[in-house]
């Protein structure tokens, strides 16, 4: 079978990354509770920062939250790595900017992440993304993104959302914990 993954809020913690960084660079101490309520993808609001200044601090801090120490979430590349041993295909379809797409691939690979190099797309925006999930005919794709899930529609394609704050009002399937993946794949077919 074919399995599709975003990768930021689906298999790694990087908004809960960047939320320490900005308290960190911007000296504050906005509690973590905080960040679990947020209804939005940004962060920025608990901060103090408008949509232009969060937008400039996030594109000032890429580096830092791209390539320090995010953490998947657990059971991640466990879940992966047993799905690529048992011979099923692995892809990944971020929406990173292009320019990060080798080094992404790199991290990935040093997280332990099974990556094959003609199975990571990088760099698209929503729709784009939407595009490259339908091309690849993929059985399974997960993703944190309302924007992105809602326009999935195919008989085939089974998605499921990654739990996060901002996606509560969605009514597809839900995953919590990447422990569940081999139970969830196995009560579908």
């Amino acid at each position: 079978m074919k399995f599709g993954f975003d990768i930021d809020d689906t298999l790694i913690k990087l908004r809960e990354h960047a939320f320490h960084i900005y308290n960190k660079n911007l000296k504050q101490n906005v509690p973590i509770d905080v960040f679990h309520e947020l209804t939005r993808v940004e962060i920025h609001e608990p901060f103090g920062l408008d949509a232009q200044q969060g937008a400039d601090m996030w594109n000032r801090s890429l580096e830092e939250i791209y390539y320090t120490a995010c953490p998947p979430y657990p059971g991640a590349v466990e879940a992966l790595v047993e799905l690529a041993n048992k011979g099923h295909e692995i892809y990944y379809i971020t929406a990173r900017p292009r320019e990060h797409g080798e080094r992404t691939k790199k991290w990935m690979i040093e997280q332990g992440f099974p990556v094959q190099e003609d199975r990571f797309f990088c760099g698209m925006k929503d729709q784009e993304k939407v595009e490259i999930i339908q091309s690849l005919q993929l059985d399974y794709y997960f993703d944190d993104k309302p924007d992105v899930l809602n326009t999935l529609s195919s008989e085939q394609l089974k998605a499921f959302v990654m739990n996060q704050s901002y996606n509560q009002h969605l009514t597809i399937p839900r995953i919590v914990d990447w422990s569940e993946l081999p139970k969830i794949i196995e009560n579908i077919d």
